[in-house]
């Protein structure tokens, strides 16, 4: 059986190399200035004080935010032993979990493109989009689930055209369960896995065969021939059950009908509809426009300087993914590409997932898992066809330069004038 096209064993050194660069080059950007505000801001004020809870010689009740699975918070709490109960403890777990979202990002550009330049560049823009950026340097709970949830897309990717896909799926299982323990939302890309691998099975039960096929084709009767149903439900239900469960035996202990009560109270909150409005909520439509950005701080610091923070993601990334979505739908229907077929599944599956869900609060923030994943888009097109190879790299400069233009409003500790800020703010709707 043919598999697609893999990184030579012998560059595997190469690759943890190259790896290893970018997590300390992201790790190092991340930190600068991580520490300003020196106090809460936006949903800090939710998730710090669970932690700080979590230290405690005996869990106090009523237990802080039961609304989301333990283990970011537990995270946030080591580092704040290790580090204090200071802006660098509680902000600490977020840069290293960033870094790590950005190397997961390179892994998945490795996995899909089997090349390093454009693994590097889909890090590249992956970084540049600021929304990794922003949602790194701030103790909330979704670069958590981000960063394991790419490494989970990373490893499916890896196994999807192997002849024994066992323990790339199995990885993928183990690091969903470890992302959905920091925050529900890591379930979303588990169900796009579970739902492609139900897809092909139920297709080759019924014999499906395309003409003419391809070894490059999203579809092939004889992909996974010793890929049994035990083997599914291990590596896709059994391992992501046993490692979320085991991320609340240390708050619960063994007792089964607290797990589970933990559970219902967890799905409760998270589908009630009982919730009041937000000034920066915004519906699932409209986060692809780049509509309605979130304010995590705005302070005048002063005279005609303030401090600001937007998670808003950069415009030059963003708004060029809608197309290159596009491009990337009409390979799939057209020339039945696997990349192009697994980009659109890892971008709508997270994102459209949002639209399934009863309450009508919604953030930006929401959006970031398909954000970031959506720079595979960008490289997928940009290196597609005979095109030439340099326009891959320019566009990933103009995108370096637009996350430099909103640095201003990106770092708390740099500063900006209210003049910045306004030539900024291209929309009503963004301020």
């Amino acid at each position: 059986m043919l598999e697609s096209p893999s990184v030579p064993a012998n560059s595997a050194a190469r690759s943890a190399a190259i790896a290893a660069v970018i997590f300390v080059v992201a790790h190092l950007a991340l930190l600068v200035g991580v520490t300003t505000p020196e106090k809460f801001y936006f949903d800090e004020v939710h998730y710090v004080p669970a932690a700080r809870q979590m230290l405690e010689p005996v869990m106090p009740r009523p237990m802080l935010n039961p609304m989301h699975p333990p283990l970011a918070k537990q995270l946030i709490a080591l580092s704040i032993r290790i580090f204090g109960d200071v802006p660098l403890g509680w902000r600490y777990p977020g840069v290293l979990f960033g870094s790590l979202a950005i190397v997961a990002m390179y892994l998945c550009g490795l996995a899909l493109f089997a090349a390093q330049g454009p693994a590097i560049a889909t890090a590249l823009l992956a970084f540049f989009n600021q929304m990794v950026f922003v949602q790194s340097r701030i103790a909330m709970l979704d670069i958590f689930a981000l960063a394991f949830g790419l490494l989970a897309i990373a490893a499916f990717m890896q196994g999807f055209r192997k002849v024994r896909p066992h323990r790339w799926f199995a990885l993928a299982g183990l690091a969903f369960g470890i992302a959905a323990a920091c925050k529900w939302s890591g379930l979303f890309a588990l169900a796009v896995c579970i739902a492609i691998v139900a897809v092909i099975r139920l297709m080759q039960s019924w014999r499906t065969q395309f003409a003419a096929s391809d070894p490059d084709d999203w579809y092939r009767p004889e992909l996974w021939p010793d890929f049994r149903f035990v083997h599914f439900a291990g590596c896709f239900v059994l391992v992501p059950v046993v490692v979320y469960l085991a991320t609340f035996v240390p708050l619960y202990g063994l007792s089964l009908p607290d797990l589970l009560e933990a559970q219902r109270r967890i799905f409760g909150d998270n589908t009630t509809t009982a919730i009041a409005g937000h000034t920066y909520m915004s519906a699932w439509p409209s986060w692809p426009f780049l509509l309605r950005p979130v304010w995590y701080l705005f302070d005048k610091i002063a005279e005609d300087r303030i401090a600001a923070v937007v998670f808003l993601g950069n415009p030059v990334v963003l708004w060029a993914v809608l197309p290159a979505l596009a491009v990337c739908l009409r390979d799939w229907i057209v020339t039945r590409r696997a990349d192009a077929f697994l980009i659109l599944s890892f971008y709508f599956g997270p994102y459209l997932a949002w639209a399934l869900q009863p309450r009508t609060l919604g953030f930006l923030y929401y959006y970031l898992p398909a954000a970031t994943f959506a720079s595979l888009a960008l490289v997928y097109v940009l290196r597609r066809g005979n095109g030439p190879r340099w326009l891959l790299w320019a566009f990933v400069a103009v995108a370096g330069a637009g996350f430099a233009a909103m640095l201003p409003i990106s770092v708390a500790f740099v500063g900006t004038t209210m003049e910045t800020f306004v030539r900024l703010m291209l929309f009503q709707s963004w301020i």
